[in-house]
């Protein structure tokens, strides 16, 4: 039996106010960017409201808010999309968005404060009852990025499992496990970052599927190698392939859930040459759910205070036109869903040997994610394996693995 073809999809940024848009939330404009994402072939967004606007008391969530966001995935339908929603927002291009009752006089710790924790999974579960019956749902992420508010949340390994059982289990309760994904994602400091409370095995082990975002100025990846670089254009690659390594199931899906193109790390000229690169290889990985783009429109100049790359990611501008990567992207998903990958096992593997504090050594710039790419760049398809499981026959035959090798 073959493989699925991976899906290809769209993180949504509205185009008219950002996120902001929910406070006066229009169902015209988002009908009108939710058409111009469909005409890309594209086959599912990803949608997040903003936490406060939802549940702005501990024990109240908005009923217009929950029917707003229920309304966007009926939006989603009619354009012939499916969708993905993020229940706890959490933290967005730069910006956090707290409820009061979190913060100031009230501050609780959103991972270690029982009330708090309960709070967020009676959301999920809200959210899970609102959306089961919509038969474009994907299903329900916890929230986008949770491990940025670890600066002002201090917490431990073992507390941020507990934070994620809870709320998964949550996000589950109301949705037929059997049609829906609930999963959740983390920034790369997840996979790169030394000591970093939330883990690779965290992210590779509780939920549905692995998400990775492996954004090009992670590491300072594009400044370090240059735009055009095999380790920029392989990136996405090696984040699914670092994924799977962490995986105690071989055929868990890895799902590339975040990926873009931000100037300046990548030039406006380099744009779409690294949108086709970046799919062509991610998709050459085995076991890949899907890739989403990072974003569907730039956000607006007029809004102010984001960094210069948030300006700049969208596949739309933000008046509504398509940019150069947009046509690129869509012509190379048109390729893909012509002729699906094959994606054949990679037999041989590199082996990883590093521990929590030196995480880092996989990451941009560092001596494993080097030798990788040196590996790859020379004509192999490497493979990530752990060293506790380089000598498991059993595990390495499931993964069709034959030879590991050491780095040099």
């Amino acid at each position: 039996m073959s493989a699925p073809t991976p899906r290809f999809g769209v993180n949504y940024t509205p185009r008219r106010g950002w996120f902001h848009s929910w406070h006066d939330f229009d169902a015209e404009h988002a009908r009108e960017d939710l058409a111009q994402i469909a005409e890309l072939g594209l086959d599912h967004v990803r949608v997040f409201h903003l936490w406060p606007l939802l549940q702005p008391n501990r024990t109240l969530i908005r009923t217009t808010a929950v029917d707003q966001l229920v309304e966007l995935v009926d939006l989603a339908a009619e354009a012939g999309l499916d969708v993905l929603v993020d229940g706890v927002q959490g933290h967005l291009s730069s910006f956090d968005f707290y409820p009061e009752w979190t913060r100031s006089w009230h501050h609780r710790n959103v991972f270690t404060d029982t009330e708090a924790i309960e709070a967020q999974a009676q959301l999920l579960r809200t959210l899970g009852r609102a959306l089961a019956d919509r038969p474009n749902l994907i299903g329900l992420q916890l929230g986008n990025e949770l491990n940025n508010l670890v600066e002002h949340n201090p917490v431990t390994v073992a507390e941020v499992d507990h934070y994620l059982d809870t709320l998964l289990t949550a996000a589950g309760e109301s949705l037929p496990a059997a049609d829906h994904l609930v999963t959740h994602s983390a920034y790369d400091a997840a996979w790169y970052g030394d000591d970093h409370p939330f883990t690779p095995e965290a992210s590779a082990r509780k939920g549905d599927v692995t998400t990775v975002h492996p954004w090009v100025f992670s590491g300072d990846c594009a400044r370090r190698y240059g735009p055009r670089s095999p380790q920029v254009l392989r990136l996405a690659e090696y984040g699914t392939e670092l994924a799977k390594a962490y995986a105690e199931n071989p055929a868990r899906p890895v799902w590339v859930q975040e990926t873009g193109a931000p100037e300046p790390h990548i030039p406006a000229a380099d744009a779409p040459a690294f949108a086709r690169a970046t799919l062509l290889n991610a998709a050459d990985c085995a076991g890949l759910w899907g890739v989403t783009w990072w974003s569907s429109h730039d956000v607006d100049r007029a809004l102010a205070d984001y960094p210069e790359l948030e300006y700049t990611l969208g596949l739309f501008d933000a008046s509504g036109r398509p940019k150069p990567i947009a046509r690129a992207l869509a012509d190379t998903v048109a390729e893909l869903r012509a002729e699906p990958p094959s994606a054949p096992p990679r037999e041989a593997a590199l082996l990883l040997e590093c521990t929590p504090s030196t995480r880092s050594v996989s990451g941009p710039g560092g001596p494993y994610f080097e030798a990788w790419m040196r590996m790859r760049e020379e004509g192999a398809r490497p493979a990530v394996v752990l060293a506790e499981r380089a000598q498991d026959g059993t595990y390495l035959a499931e993964r069709g693995i034959k030879e590991v090798v050491r780095p040099n």
